[in-house]
């Protein structure tokens, strides 16, 4: 009871939360990007199963906290730089989101956008839901494993760190959809959102091999960009509104 009490938790709990959901900022845009290649009607759910995955992974991870510590002793060096188990996931999830985020952004610009108003590039076959889930579970060990050795790293109480998690997966479960719904309707925007996921594996690859690139200098940069594109955007609206 005394703990509750302690304003120490209450700072650590808020400071927390808002780390956790600037971490997963780059989850909600992979989620919002892959499960914008279903059906309409199966884009929500997708979205919110992907999000409860990262939450189940996330407390999952936290519950194995000595695990955690196993992954960061050296395995092997490369470059003089000892490679770790997070090295590895971090390395391998970069690489992929490097390849899936090419992937994407090359069938934007082989695809001319359909005439119905199908999403610019869209697979003629699409990709199952399964399929969805399954990219999005993979991406959601990297994002957890990043997202709980920093909780590691700045709290010492396991129910704050869980706690943080929670509320923060809640609040990005209240942001996902209206962020899901911007970033489909229009396709500059969604190039910029790839750009920025691009952004993010070469910095997971990088970390993974020992060179530290502050996100805050990633996360900055797309949140430049993404607003001098909504001022472009209401330009263009206001231009066509005058004609």
């Amino acid at each position: 009871m005394h703990a509750l009490t302690d304003p120490q938790i209450w700072i650590s709990l808020v400071t927390l939360t808002l780390l956790e959901i600037v971490l997963g900022i780059d989850n909600i845009v992979f989620i919002t990007i892959l499960s914008g290649k279903l059906p309409e009607a199966q884009q929500p759910k997708a979205r919110q199963m992907g999000l409860a995955a990262a939450l189940v992974t996330r407390l999952l991870l936290l519950a194995s906290l000595s695990f955690i510590v196993k992954l960061t002793a050296p395995l092997f060096t490369v470059l003089q730089h000892g490679i770790s188990g997070r090295d590895l996931v971090l390395i391998l999830g970069g690489l992929f989101l490097l390849w899936k985020s090419t992937t994407e952004i090359h069938e934007k610009v082989t695809h001319e956008e359909d005439m119905s108003g199908a999403p610019l590039g869209k697979s003629k076959k699409g990709l199952s839901f399964a399929s969805v889930i399954v990219q999005i579970m993979l991406l959601d060990v990297i994002f957890s494993l990043d997202s709980v050795i920093t909780a590691v790293g700045m709290v010492d109480n396991l129910y704050v760190m869980m706690a943080a998690v929670i509320l923060a997966v809640i609040l990005m479960l209240l942001a996902v959809n209206p962020i899901s719904r911007f970033v489909n309707e229009y396709p500059t925007i969604k190039m910029l959102a790839l750009s920025f996921l691009i952004l993010v594996g070469a910095a997971l690859v990088g970390e993974g091999f020992g060179a530290h690139i502050p996100k805050g200098y990633i996360y900055f940069a797309m949140f430049f960009s993404m607003v001098v594109e909504v001022l472009n955007i209401r330009a263009s609206k206001g231009k066509k509104k005058s004609h």
